[in-house]
């Protein structure tokens, strides 16, 4: 394909502009990459949209936004939208609740091996103190001197990455993951079958290790912040549970209702 770019950036986002536009910029700072950012939104208002749409045009990269209507906690839907839209061979993911380092993307990128997909770790920025965060008066090296984040050594770029390679469940998140392109469609990419929060990216890297793929587990590069929040409702996550046993458990690769409705 003429024009490919080096890599996707896929965001995922509910009603939270501020945090969106942080993330533009913080991955704005670090750009030196062909790359394109695809904005994944689950049905947010059209306040929220038209804060993100008015300013795509602000950043060294193309921005795109996807969106549906809201109809509930979609978010493998959505994801899947913005995936089919991706022209790289690389597509990493975020969570649009989670500052990224300025060479996150960069970052996953060069951990980037046939055969593998990567997982990041997470810190946590503490509640109290996001709306100083997304409004400018306070800075994430500020909150990490005076205590404010928490996991705090899943917080520092080292000189060089910690890398466990294994086939575990634990730690399986949609917030900071990168995929070859051609992997997820062999998988057909997220399970649309899940809606209502929780596992969808567990079950997309169970369906990643029945195809044959280990995890590069990542201490110290690809590094995100999350911005903590009230805890979403999770009234279909027993639901979830159980077919995701079922993935794990039948070895299942291609979902049926994905990239793909077969």
């Amino acid at each position: 394909m003429k024009n490919m770019k080096s890599v996707d950036l896929v965001i995922s986002t509910y009603n939270n502009p501020c945090a969106i536009l942080q993330i533009l910029s913080f991955i704005n700072k670090g750009n030196h990459l062909d790359l394109s950012v695809h904005i994944a939104d689950d049905g947010s208002s059209q306040k929220a949209v038209n804060l993100i749409t008015e300013n795509l045009q602000n950043y060294s990269y193309p921005v795109f936004h996807h969106w549906h209507e809201n109809e509930g906690f979609r978010k493998a839907k959505i994801l899947n939208t913005a995936i089919n839209k991706c022209d790289s061979k690389y597509v990493v993911f975020l969570d649009g609740d989670c500052l990224p380092h300025k060479h996150f993307v960069k970052d996953h990128l060069s951990l980037s091996e046939k055969g593998y997909f990567v997982q990041g770790r997470r810190c946590f920025i503490k509640e109290s103190h996001v709306d100083q965060m997304l409004s400018g008066k306070t800075s994430l090296l500020s909150l990490m001197i005076r205590g404010k984040v928490s996991g705090l050594l899943k917080s520092i770029r080292l000189p060089k990455p910690i890398i466990k390679k294994n086939y575990d469940m634990y730690g399986l998140l949609g917030c900071n993951l990168a995929i070859w392109r051609d992997d997820l469609t062999s998988i057909n990419g997220f399970d649309e079958d899940y809606e209502g929060w929780g596992r969808e990216d567990s079950d997309l890297g169970a369906r990643l290790y029945n195809l044959g793929l280990k995890r590069k587990f990542v201490y110290g590069r690809g590094l995100v912040y999350h911005l903590n929040h009230p805890v979403n409702k999770r009234d279909q996550l027993a639901q979830n549970d159980k077919r995701l046993s079922a993935t794990i458990s039948s070895g299942k690769i291609k979902c049926t209702t994905g990239l793909v409705k077969e």
